[in-house]
């Protein structure tokens, strides 16, 4: 029983630790792992809170939730050309690669994605969207890797990158 309440006590003191170190709590939500979260019985009026994005100029984002949208897809469209690219350098790396067994270097996936859970708060991004997106791109590139070596497409014509 006392061994339960130390245990207890220092699992609340690292908790108070990491909120004292992370900042407030909008912060938390930019470390993985997110903290505990409990839905909200606040009813808020629409729109809530002041602007978050200024742009150069000088005016902020965002008057509308269609204007939020219309931002997030011209994001969503660089973001595809951005992985096609990616993609391009995926495919010329099975070049290097003489088996299908040589594709997946799981201790170079964990580099690439632990690198990008790093850098994040560099860039404002939460960590949690570093992870779950570097893990996604990473997994459906060593498939896409595996593809091309295990049907031999490196023979086919390739990406011409403008």
């Amino acid at each position: 029983m006392v061994t339960t309440f130390y245990a207890f006590c220092l699992f609340s003191a690292l908790q108070l630790w990491l909120a004292v170190v992370r900042g407030t709590s909008e912060d938390s939500c930019y470390y993985y792992p997110l903290p505990d979260l409990s839905i909200s019985p606040d009813t808020r009026t629409i729109p809530w809170g002041e602007p978050t994005i200024t742009y150069p100029n000088g005016t902020t984002c965002c008057s509308s939730l269609d204007q939020v949208r219309s931002e997030l897809d011209a994001i969503n469209s660089r973001l595809l050309q951005l992985l096609s690219t990616r993609s391009a350098y995926v495919r010329e790396a099975t070049r290097f690669k003489a088996t299908e067994e040589s594709v997946n270097d799981p201790s170079r996936n964990q580099e690439v994605i632990q690198g990008a859970i790093d850098a994040a708060p560099s860039v404002y991004l939460p960590q949690v969207v570093a992870k779950m997106v570097f893990e996604g791109i990473i997994n459906s590139s060593v498939l896409f890797e595996e593809c091309i070596v295990s049907l031999g497409l490196l023979s086919t014509p390739a990406w011409n990158l403008d």
